[in-house]
């Protein structure tokens, strides 16, 4: 199903994006800022995650977001990766309008006060003691992220690398932050919902056309070198059971490997019917968990093999069993039915999420970040089109001894 979109720019740099979908009555407005983590210096972490919650207090003409957002009928939230920071709104159509007015009031100014600050730095910091500190295994990426990058900025989690740098944000800080990446020239709107192109230049162009523009991020990224070494680290936590963490370095988002590394990684542990599932826990009966996924972040990323061991097994044991398995795969091709089987599970998958206006909403926008929206209905050919070839090169160039690193977690109990 090809998911047809019209673009227009406004004269402030403002990408607009706009599907239009008969089928709903309601409507999305996502707008996807071109700052994450990535983008933070060294020693001032977790500002783009700060901003997430900031962006909810309040600005110059609205004092509250989320009230008229309700009364409107809609409803809203954020995230934030290392790569972007992305806020959506669903709202019934015929109030698309509040939308763009709350959207538009908060990108021309945010109400920059004392008591917001603090209450976000509040909420900040007790997330990042509830989430990161205090529950089993919530720090996992403060100690992988780091094991694995040692020089690109991907080496601190989007939480921010300690507490201190929220604690000793200022409001200046703050306001820097805001100007230099929360502007019309640093940011895409996708909207999509039963509505004429003509409509939504007309109603962008009222709420965003006066803001100043500003400046598009332009990235001068440390790169991280070829990693060249086995990296191991052991921690003690108070867990329920030892757990592993093999991080992979991969290709980035816009490399023809991606796709086949995507792939490879479902093949190996997407769920009950793949290969370690099968292998370490069905069989061997070594794990109680395990899994593969890759982060998919824009630049070189991580293929992450993850997993709990079962009560008297040890950590040698799992090791060896996994690395025979990436043997086998490194080895010898995978079947056709084998990769159907897979195809078949994203296919479906992506023929869902292609169905929710969210998504498309969202997928547009992280396309046209990464350099054209209509790559959006590319995707589903890019992966239908990989063989087992490809899948093998990539194990091949990926699962090397050197290529990974390997955080394990020992619990304390079992000590």
């Amino acid at each position: 199903m090809k998911i047809n979109y019209e673009r227009f720019i406004l004269e402030n740099g403002l990408t607009v994006l706009f599907h239009k979908d008969i089928t709903t009555p309601m409507a999305v407005v996502n707008t996807l800022y071109n700052v994450g983590a990535r983008d933070e210096s060294e020693d001032q972490t977790g500002f783009a995650h700060l901003f997430e919650h900031l962006m909810f207090g309040g600005s110059v003409n609205i004092p509250e977001f989320d009230t008229p957002l309700q009364l409107a009928g809609g409803e809203n939230n954020a995230f934030t990766s290392n790569d972007i920071t992305n806020y959506y709104d669903v709202v019934p159509k015929q109030n698309i309008e509040t939308v763009l007015w709350l959207e538009s009031d908060r990108m021309l100014s945010l109400a920059f006060t004392d008591k917001s600050l603090e209450v976000q730095r509040s909420v900040v910091i007790e997330e990042f003691k509830q989430r990161y500190l205090n529950q089993p295994y919530g720090d996992v990426w403060l100690e992988l992220r780091p094991l694995a990058y040692k020089v690109h900025p991907y080496k601190w989690a989007t939480i921010g690398k300690e507490l201190s740098h929220i604690e000793n944000a200022t409001m200046e800080d703050v306001k820097a932050f805001f100007k230099k990446f929360y502007c019309p020239a640093n940011a895409i709107i996708a909207i999509a919902g039963n509505f004429e192109l003509e409509e939504i230049k007309q109603l962008v162009t009222k709420w965003y056309s006066s803001i100043p523009a500003g400046t598009k991020n332009s990235r001068n990224l440390p790169i991280e070198p070829p990693q060249n070494e086995y990296r191991e680290k052991t921690i003690n936590r108070k867990v329920p059971a030892d757990a592993f963490y093999y991080a992979f370095k991969m290709k980035d988002r816009l490399h023809d490997d991606f796709y086949p590394s995507d792939t490879l990684s479902d093949v190996l542990g997407r769920d009950n019917s793949s290969r370690l599932y099968v292998s370490l826990k069905k069989n061997k009966q070594l794990v109680s968990s395990i899994g593969a996924y890759i982060l998919g972040t824009i630049e070189d990323g991580l293929l992450v093999i993850s997993g709990k061991l079962n009560d008297g097994v040890t950590f040698e044991q799992v090791d060896q069993a996994l690395w025979d398995e990436l043997s086998t795969i490194k080895k010898s091709l995978i079947t056709d039915a084998e990769l159907n089987r897979n195809m078949t599970k994203f296919r479906t998958s992506k023929e869902f999420q292609d169905q929710g206006i969210l998504n498309k909403a969202m997928n547009l926008s992280m396309y046209e970040l990464l350099g054209d929206a209509s790559m959006i209905n590319s995707e589903k050919d890019n992966y239908l089109n990989i063989s087992p070839k490809e899948i093998q090169a990539v194990a091949n160039s990926i699962f090397q001894k050197t290529n990974c690193s390997l955080l394990k977690i020992k619990a304390q109990n079992n000590d």
